[in-house]
């Protein structure tokens, strides 16, 4: 029993052997011929070319021989026709814009309205020289409203108003005594605010009192 083991065995191994050569011998075989049969790669060193560019100076009498096209502009033929002329001697001249006079003197208007910051520095404060009082309105008279409105108003340059808020109310919405304050310290006119002798815009606080 042990005879016959041995036996298979060695003849195992002897099989495996001869189908590892036959492997090789195929494997050595394939390589041999994927060599023959591969083209030859010929691998060359770089070669850095460097090309001259060589200038040549035009002499002076040369360059007057060459000068550039000139331009040709179309004529075109114009025909006035008499009846042409005749026509436009009949048209009347109309004036649809009327003289104008620019004074420097005066500024520019004013376009910034509300825009003047909160607080400026300023040496004089403006002086009203144009007040204009509101009136009451019915519906407050006949209810024997009366108060005080605090308005801040934004005085410009040229002392013309701009905005004006309403600090302390007396009476809001449409027609309340608060829009009558806004609407008449609009038309106020001062002397603007100096600061180093030149008039700038600032805000200024004052009271509107409605009485009877």
């Amino acid at each position: 029993m042990k005879d016959k083991l041995e036996h298979s065995l060695s003849d195992w191994k002897d099989e495996v052997n001869s189908y590892f050569e036959r492997s090789l011998s195929l494997a050595l075989l394939l390589l041999l011929f994927a060599f023959i049969v591969s083209p030859k790669i010929e691998v060359k060193p770089y070669e850095h070319k460097v090309k001259e560019i060589q200038t040549i100076e035009i002499p002076p009498e040369v360059r007057q021989k060459f000068k550039p096209p000139e331009e040709v502009k179309p004529i075109i033929p114009l025909t006035i026709e008499e009846s042409d002329l005749e026509s436009d001697e009949e048209i009347e001249e109309i004036e649809t814009i009327g003289p104008t006079t620019l004074d420097l003197t005066k500024p520019p208007p004013v376009t910034r309205i509300g825009t003047t910051p909160k607080f400026v520095i300023y040496e004089e404060e403006p002086i009203p020289i144009k007040k204009v009082w509101p009136e009451y309105s019915d519906f407050a008279r006949q209810s024997g409203l009366e108060g005080t409105v605090v308005v801040q108003a934004e005085v410009f340059e040229d002392g013309t108003v701009g905005a004006v808020e309403i600090v302390k109310s007396l009476q809001s919405g449409p027609g309340g005594l608060d829009e009558l304050a806004i609407e008449a310290v609009k038309q106020w006119k001062f002397i603007p605010a100096k600061n180093q002798g030149k008039p700038i815009a600032i805000w200024v606080t004052f009271p509107i009192k409605f009485t009877f």
